[in-house]
C-alpha cells in the first residue's frame, strides 16, 4: 500500500466548479483508496492505495465531471514524489511569509519553457526556479500582483496547478501520519 497526494485545480474558486470535500473523500474511497484526508476546500487529500496509481487521476477527473457536471485538472503524485518536490525547494528557508512562496506542481514536465518571458514577467522582488516537476515562485508582493503566477501556464508550456508553502508542509506532515 503506497501513500498518495491528488491536487485538483481550479475547484470551489469564486463559487465556480463547486465540490464539497466530504464528496471528494466519498468519491476517493469508492475508487479504492482508504485513509482518505482532506485539507482545506481548494481540492487537496492524501490517501493510501494498493496497486498502481496509473489512470487514478482520469477515473477521479471523469467521476467529478459525471457527479458534479465540471471535469477539474487531477494530479496524482506518490507521496514520496511530492516530499521531494516539498524538498527541492530553494527557496523554503527564505525568511518570508508562507504566503508569497509558492510551489507550482507541473501536470508534465516543461518541454520548452519560454525563458525569456519568465524573466521579462518577473518583479525585481521576484525569483523563481523550473525543474522536471515543479515551478517554485517567491513572490514577496504577494501572488496576485505577480505577473509570472498569472502566467505560469503559457510561459511553462505546460498546465500548472500551485499551492502555497503553508498548503505544501501541510499536505508533507499529512503524508507522515
Amino acid at each position: 500500500m503506497a501513500r498518495y497526494v491528488v491536487l485538483l485545480r481550479g475547484i470551489n474558486v469564486g463559487g465556480h466548479n463547486k465540490l464539497p470535500m466530504q464528496a471528494l473523500r466519498d468519491l476517493l474511497e469508492t475508487l479504492g483508496c482508504s485513509n482518505v484526508t482532506s485539507y482545506i476546500q481548494s481540492g487537496n487529500a492524501v490517501f493510501d492505495f494498493d496497486g498502481e496509481a496509473n489512470g487514478l487521476d482520469l477515473q477521479i477527473a471523469t467521476s467529478i465531471e459525471h457527479g458534479f457536471g465540471f471535469r477539474p485538472t487531477v494530479l496524482v503524485l506518490r507521496g514520496e514524489v511530492f516530499a521531494q518536490i516539498a524538498a527541492a525547494n530553494p527557496f523554503k528557508n527564505e525568511p518570508v511569509e508562507a504566503n508569497s512562496l509558492h510551489v507550482s506542481f507541473l501536470i508534465e514536465r516543461a518541454s520548452a519553457p519560454d525563458h525569456d518571458r519568465l524573466r521579462s514577467l518577473a518583479a525585481d522582488t521576484e525569483r523563481y526556479a523550473l525543474t522536471e516537476n515543479a515551478f517554485y515562485l517567491l513572490a514577496p508582493d504577494g501572488l496576485a500582483r505577480s505577473k509570472i503566477a498569472a502566467n505560469a501556464d503559457r510561459c511553462l508550456g505546460v498546465e500548472v496547478t500551485a499551492r502555497n508553502w503553508r498548503t505544501v508542509c501541510k499536505l508533507v506532515e499529512m503524508l507522515a501520519l
